[in-house]
């Protein structure tokens, strides 16, 4: 008895591999898409996990939802305020540490950004149901639940 695999396991790459080649190629046309706003990817990024913290957010939080290091987000935080789409205050709490604000024109940036994020969403989503999508988010959302379990116990193991 011959017995077929599931079509994930007949992906060139693994469904992990696949996922990350598609997030990249999701990135890259966003990127694309708001080039002519002066927004590197870098940029874009930071200015969407920014709106998605709360108000005054501070540059460690910022990192930390990025998943990067304080460094690498250090020069991307400086061409924000120097393009004026945000400001850094010094936290009242903690002197060592600087809160992150959107200026006016950062706001109105923001709002464009949105506006043609949501077009290349349109256009990704081209071909899928809304029950597509759904399960996809639910498997997405299950497989980072299943991968922080295991890099716990795995942390734990050592």
């Amino acid at each position: 008895m011959v017995m077929s695999l599931p079509f994930h396991e007949t992906l060139d790459l693994s469904l992990c591999g696949n996922m990350g080649r598609v997030h990249r190629l999701c990135r890259e046309a966003v990127t694309a898409a708001v080039e002519h706003l002066g927004l590197t990817q870098s940029r874009w990024t930071a200015m969407i996990h920014i709106n998605h913290l709360p108000d005054g957010a501070t540059q460690q939080q910022l990192a930390h939802s990025l998943g990067i290091e304080m460094p690498s987000l250090t020069r991307t935080v400086k061409q924000l305020e120097q393009q004026q789409l945000i400001i850094r205050r010094v936290d009242e709490d903690d002197k060592r540490s600087r809160k992150i604000y959107f200026t006016e024109q950062g706001e109105q940036l923001l709002s464009t950004l949105k506006v043609l994020i949501t077009d290349v969403k349109q256009q990704l989503y081209a071909g899928l149901s809304n029950e597509q999508l759904d399960m996809m988010a639910y498997g997405l959302v299950q497989m980072e639940e299943n991968a922080r379990r295991c890099l716990t116990r795995l942390n734990e193991e050592k």
